[in-house]
């Protein structure tokens, strides 16, 4: 058996049937802003309709009428944890979104200098965008119809009640109570009613962890090859970033530990789910730099190794330059191969 194929997924080139063809005319052609439009409008269309939505889900009132106790029969405050003072967020959440927007839109303008492509950058961006947006409205809808405690609910409410009120409330003992013995300011009591999950950690995580992804995909830091440290750093600066941002919640007391990892997870799921909603794989290093079609995607993507010839990695290493790739396990196991035969297409797989 030929040891190249052993060992060694050799790129091929078919005939006939060449399976990049069109995804080389749709590279070739040019894009005008009427194909551009007539492409994504709807997809801006829908970002602005989950934006907006989303905003107003946020200035709603809590929709739970939440109960709570204040005193035991002794006078002792029963939950501590909700009597921490109230003070200024460290980072506000507009500042959280921007900088889970800007830092990854900073690093996908930066790889264009050796990418140049409209469609690489056009695509990391509206994955981008996707992630923030249908994680904020995911998180907002959490929030409005189920919500919490922040820990300096009290410290905003300002129940006006105390020991003697004790049985006065509702429950077992009466020791139960709602929002209207607060006298704060009504719009304090909402947000501290709307605890879970913490929209600072949904932002950070969605949009640095997929910034790490992109890094990952366009640097090849976990490929066939053994990078040098500095990549390793690059890929975890941005996961770093976003543990800072949703740890300092935990200082201002505007989160509890849970609503943060809440708010992680939620983050961290919309962005491997937007990253290859938009590209060919996560982990594959052959292909995780690739965007999945647009134009003409009745085709879509067939993992063809042909295909690296005309997606630039921003890795020199690992065989990019010499066109020879190494197999991994990962979404895509071998390279497609469709051969015309008779009349009928056969599929081969070299592993």
């Amino acid at each position: 058996m030929n040891k190249s194929q052993d060992s060694v997924i050799v790129m091929q080139q078919t005939d006939l049937d060449n399976p990049q063809n069109d995804i080389t005319r749709s590279r070739n052609e040019s894009m005008t802003f009427r194909l551009y439009f007539h492409t994504f409008w709807m997809d801006y269309l829908l970002m602005a309709i989950m934006g907006a939505l989303g905003l107003g889900i946020y200035y709603l009132p809590p929709a739970p009428n939440r109960v709570f106790p204040v005193y035991f029969a002794n006078g002792q405050i029963v939950n501590p944890e909700f009597s921490y003072p109230y003070q200024k967020d460290i980072i506000p959440i507009w500042l959280a979104a921007l900088l889970a927007f800007i830092i990854p839109f900073i690093f996908i303008m930066l790889m264009q200098i050796r990418l140049r492509s409209f469609n690489d950058t056009n695509t990391a961006i509206m994955g981008l965008l996707f992630s923030l947006i249908s994680a904020a409205v995911f998180q907002v809808f959490i929030k409005w119809l189920i919500g919490g405690l922040r820990p300096h609910f009290f410290a905003a409410c300002k129940p006006y009640i105390n020991a003697a009120n004790y049985g006065s409330g509702t429950g077992f003992d009466g020791i139960m109570f709602d929002r209207s013995i607060c006298t704060g300011d009504k719009k304090q009591i909402n947000d501290s009613l709307e605890s879970m999950p913490s929209g600072h950690s949904t932002a950070a995580f969605a949009g640095l962890i997929y910034c790490s992804l992109y890094l990952n995909g366009k640097l090849k830091i976990f490929a066939n090859y053994r990078p040098q440290y500095w990549k390793l750093i690059l890929f975890y600066a941005p996961i770093l970033g976003a543990v800072l941002i949703a740890a300092t919640l935990t200082i201002d007391h505007y989160h509890h530990w849970y609503d943060i990892l809440a708010g992680a997870i939620i983050g961290t799921m919309f962005a491997f789910g937007s990253y290859r909603f938009q590209y060919a794989s996560i982990w594959d290093y052959r292909f995780n730099h690739i965007p999945l079609p647009r134009i003409n995607a009745e085709d879509g993507f067939d993992y063809h190794l042909d295909h690296l010839k005309n997606y630039l990695s921003a890795s020199k290493k690992g065989g990019w330059i010499n066109d020879h790739i190494y197999g991994a396990p990962f979404d895509a196991t071998g390279t497609l191969s469709v051969i015309k035969s008779s009349g009928s297409a056969i599929t081969d797989i070299r592993l």
